[in-house]
């Protein structure tokens, strides 16, 4: 699914909120990997399970192809600094759902990104008739479940003892969940 592109006025800065194109696919790999060593809000640690540019091709690509799946990213003076991707399950069951996960680079936390992505997957999802959106996050990640909750998650469980952090402690991990206004 391909949204067009919209010029956002944000804390401070200016930036585009655009779906990614092949041509993005080296940045996307590298950003990748350099926002999973700056925090560990996100699953992986630095350099797990990467995702060479080829494979971010075929992401974007499917995403492009699929109804029910979008990927967003957020670029400052041409560099892409975050993204956010919503995937639809294609099961029968299960298809009036949908997972995302948001990531943006430390140095542009604070800035409404996140916020401005997430409302792009809401209204998205809402467009579509995706009746469910979900997502996991760390339970020590407050900011982000506030968020969250201003738009209408839920906390639908907590996962105990679900990861264990560089500082070997383990932690919990909150489900998420958002129904649609339109349900």
């Amino acid at each position: 699914m391909i949204i067009e592109n919209k010029e956002i006025e944000g804390k401070e800065i200016k930036w585009i909120l655009r779906c990614p194109t092949k041509e993005d696919a080296y940045e996307l790999s590298k950003l990748r990997v350099q926002i999973d060593g700056e925090t560990e809000n996100l699953d992986r640690e630095l350099g797990e399970a990467l995702l060479t540019p080829e494979g971010f091709e075929k992401i974007i690509y499917d995403d492009l192809m699929r109804e029910r799946n979008i990927f967003l990213v957020a670029e400052v003076e041409g560099r892409i600094v975050g993204f956010s991707r919503c995937v639809g399950n294609e099961l029968s069951r299960f298809r009036h759902k949908a997972e995302f996960g948001i990531c943006i680079m430390k140095k542009y936390w604070g800035y409404g990104i996140g916020k401005v992505l997430l409302e792009n997957i809401i209204m998205w999802t809402d467009t579509v008739g995706i009746e469910k959106i979900s997502l996991n996050v760390v339970q020590t990640n407050t900011k982000a479940i506030q968020l969250y909750k201003r738009f209408g998650f839920v906390e639908e469980g907590i996962l105990l003892n679900d990861r264990i952090h560089k500082d070997g402690n383990y932690y919990n991990t909150v489900v998420m969940g958002r129904l649609s206004k339109n349900r």
